[in-house]
This record gives C-alpha cells, sequence and structure tokens, in this order.
C-alpha cells in the first residue's frame, strides 16, 4: 500500500522542532496568480522578506503527489514553470496526492496543511470570499468554511475586491471567523486602502496579535481562523476610479465568456493585470510583501509565548 505523507522541508522541520517562527505562504500565486517569468522572481522574494523579518518561510505546494511544506527552490521552479499544475483546495488534496499531481495550495488548503503540522500564521495576498450573485450561484470560496474550522492566522489585504466584500464579511462572522484590523477600523479592499465597511476591532502590533493568539489558546473556546486585515497605505492603493472602471469590465467580459468556478478569479485578476497595464500587478506584490513582512513579525512576537 503506498504510504501518503506531508513532508515538510529540511529548514522548516528544524524550525518547528527548535520552537523558531514559521511563516507559511501559498503556492497558487506563484503558479496562477502571477505572470511568468515574475512569479517566480517574486515567489523568491516573498520567501526573503519573511527572512528577512527574522522567521522561517514554508512555501506549501504538492510536487509529483507529495505535499511538501517548506518547497526547496528546484520545487518552487518547478511548480512556476511547469504544466499543468493543479489548483489544490483542501478537498483536492488526497486526490492530487494519489494521481501523482503538481499542484499549488489554495488559502483553504494552506490553512489546512500548515496548521496540521503546527504552523501557526500564514501570509497571502487577499482572502477568497463570497462572489457576486453568489444568490443565484451559491459560488463561494472554500477558504471561508475552512478558517472556521482551522486555528491559523492569515495575514492578508482583505478579500479581494472582485467579490462581494459585505456578503463576505457576513459570512465570516456566521462561520465564527475573527477578524481584526491592522491599525485600522476598516476592512481593506485588496487593491484598495479602504473596502467600505467597518470592523469591530483592530490591533495596533505585531505583539498585540500574539496576545490575541495566547488568549484563544489558553481559553479553549474558539477553535477557528484569525483573519489579520492588513491595508495597503493610501498612497501605495490602485487608483481607485481606475480600479472601478477595470472591475465593471470585466465583471462584463465574465459574463460574455461564459466564465465560472475556480476560473473567476484568475480571469479577473489576468483582466486587470492587462488593462491596467501592469499596475495592478505592481500593486498585488507589494501587498505580499506587505503581508509577509508582518505575518513573520507576528510569528516572532507569538513564538517566545509558544515556547513558554
Amino acid at each position: 500500500m503506498t504510504t501518503f505523507h506531508i513532508r515538510p522541508g529540511t529548514e522548516v522541520a528544524e524550525a518547528l522542532r527548535d520552537g523558531r517562527p514559521v511563516v507559511a505562504l501559498e503556492s497558487t500565486i506563484v503558479s496562477h496568480g502571477l505572470p511568468r517569468p515574475d512569479n517566480l522572481r517574486v515567489a523568491r522574494q516573498i520567501e526573503q522578506t519573511v527572512r528577512d523579518a527574522g522567521a522561517v518561510p514554508a512555501t506549501i505546494g504538492m510536487v509529483g503527489g507529495e505535499l511538501v511544506v517548506g518547497l526547496d527552490d528546484a520545487e518552487l521552479t518547478r511548480l512556476a514553470t511547469v504544466d499543468p499544475v493543479a489548483k489544490l483546495s483542501v478537498r483536492d488534496l488526497a486526490v492530487a496526492a494519489a494521481t501523482g499531481a503538481d499542484g499549488a495550495t489554495t488559502v483553504a488548503a494552506t490553512s489546512a496543511v500548515a496548521a496540521a503540522v503546527g504552523i501557526g500564521v500564514f501570509a497571502t495576498g487577499g482572502l477568497g470570499g463570497v462572489h457576486r450573485e453568489a444568490a443565484q450561484t451559491f459560488d463561494e470560496s472554500a477558504d471561508l468554511v475552512t478558517l472556521a474550522r482551522t486555528p491559523i492566522t492569515v495575514v492578508c489585504a482583505g478579500v479581494k475586491s472582485i467579490l462581494d466584500v459585505g456578503a463576505t464579511l457576513e459570512r465570516l462572522e456566521t462561520l465564527g471567523v475573527g477578524v481584526v484590523g491592522y491599525r485600522t477600523r476598516r476592512f481593506p479592499g485588496f487593491y484598495l486602502t479602504d473596502s467600505g465597511f467597518d470592523l469591530d476591532w483592530s490591533v495596533d502590533s505585531p505583539e498585540q496579535v500574539a496576545a490575541v493568539l495566547a488568549a484563544r489558546e489558553q481559553h479553549g473556546v474558539h477553535g477557528g481562523g484569525l483573519i489579520v486585515a492588513n491595508p495597503l497605505p493610501v498612497d501605495e492603493q490602485l487608483d481607485p476610479a481606475l480600479h472601478d472602471r477595470t472591475l465593471a469590465e470585466g465583471l462584463a467580459r465574465l459574463g460574455r465568456e461564459g466564465v465560472t468556478g475556480k476560473a473567476v478569479t484568475p480571469f479577473l485578476l489576468a483582466h486587470f493585470h492587462s488593462a491596467t497595464e501592469g499596475a495592478s500587478l505592481a500593486v498585488n506584490v507589494q501587498i505580499i510583501l506587505r503581508n509577509a513582512d508582518l505575518a513573520a513579525r507576528i510569528a516572532v512576537a507569538a513564538a517566545p509565548r509558544a515556547a513558554a
């Protein structure tokens, strides 16, 4: 009988054993979120940002059916350059492993795998959520229900602005997923600093986030995730008028071309990249680098508490 297991990379395994801070990173941004050849360069830059802030990066993905936590550079290069690379949510992991697939993990899958090996902090760009027209399509990202049952802290710039932000926040509340703004009481809008929605809670430092995590652990009551919403500074956001115009055009194209399901997000992100002449890509990269830095600082702040 074939044995399947999650394999930590050497550096990650040593860091987990020694109680050093580790930050999980997704691989869909490498395989599906960024255009080639920028994807590999940015993936390496994200990992270096985590290192510079004092933590160990653990990019998660599947190579030849093996689920790896902490891809080495050759494995990262493979997922950035070969075809096909499957887009793996939690439900896809076992099938992909059994069929020997190469796969990139979504926010949901990355969160679940990270928590399974004892990594408590994860940096991404933007979460998935409730899609527009979900009342008719029932289209909702598995990110939400996964975070409801996974004790992981996700640093992000809110949910992707192509989604129904208000409905997503309502679902997160229903599912019991904690949401705090980082130095803000407004929920960020991914490319935009402010999505237009208020938040009940904010935190002011990585140490305060670490205190929240310690309280959750010691209470033993809440087993779900915590979203740390980290907005772009106003002077770094995509021009709001350009954003709104590009989004309207992209949504119209979705309808005309019949794009649905998993294809919606990469389609709209590619449309943004093309229609904004690369401006959205630059903003997207800045988002993930800022989130990687903050996630690493949270992991560093939380590590002494975890070891105590």
